[in-house]
């Protein structure tokens, strides 16, 4: 396999699982911003919604600190921007604390505090078994390549979008609250999937070998993303 070509091969694989998988096209964010809004906001539905997905954004974010390669000082560093983005305390804020202030300001009842998204083999007791699977993945697969967390930050600022516009029919302030806000005004997301494609494009170039793992993952990332929206279906499904 040519060194100049692999760069282009595995966009080519990103660019078939972005029109595969794209999580607003998941039937998940039509049912949730049709679902009436009497029974949404039930304090019990909502908690469970924001258990599973706080659960699965803690995940990503923990294991973000093990994607591999990344080991030279100025690749160090990028890598760190990104990290700092998630979990900074500028302004005392991070995305899981303002993920679960939204939903505490929409009336969610919690099961387990902010704190307790800690040892991501604990959180999984505590899941139903489709969001325990993702979060078992993304902690299994996240050391091997950088294909997972390609796919992640690739689809972050689509499904928050579509998470967002489809509780603001039942709430409409949710379009204010900073874990959407901050996002989308300074692009957080949309610059992560940037770098963290030119990041594993710089890999694959100095190290062609790693495609064939690096796109392995990255396909059962997108896989296992989808089943998680698959299962928040579910659970509408059971509460409609």
């Amino acid at each position: 396999m040519q060194t100049q070509n692999v760069e282009q091969l595995f966009q080519d694989v990103l660019d078939e699982l972005y029109q595969k998988y794209l999580p607003s096209k998941h039937p998940f964010f039509s049912r949730l911003a049709l679902f009436p809004p009497e029974k949404l906001r039930s304090p019990d539905l909502l908690g469970e919604i924001y258990l599973r997905y706080q659960a699965a954004c803690h995940a990503t974010r923990a294991m973000v600190y093990f994607v591999p390669y990344l080991d030279s000082p100025a690749l160090r560093v990028r890598k760190l921007r990104i990290i700092s983005d998630d979990d900074s305390l500028q302004g005392g804020d991070t995305h899981h604390y303002q993920l679960s202030r939204a939903f505490a300001n929409m009336g969610a009842k919690f099961s387990i505090q902010d704190e307790e998204f800690g040892s991501l083999d604990e959180l999984q007791k505590l899941l139903d078994p489709t969001t325990a699977n993702f979060v078992s993945l993304v902690q299994k697969i996240y050391p091997q390549s950088l294909g997972p967390w390609c796919v992640i930050e690739m689809f972050a600022h689509d499904w928050m979008q579509a998470l967002m516009n489809a509780l603001a029919y039942s709430f409409p302030v949710i379009k204010q609250e900073p874990y959407f806000a901050e996002c989308f005004e300074q692009g957080v997301e949309e610059r992560h999937a940037q770098e963290a494609q030119e990041l594993t494009s710089l890999i694959l170039h100095n190290y062609p070998k790693l495609l064939t793992p690096t796109i392995a993952g990255a396909k059962m990332m997108a896989t296992e993303l989808d089943k998680f929206w698959s299962g928040l279906e579910n659970l509408l499904q059971e509460h409609q």
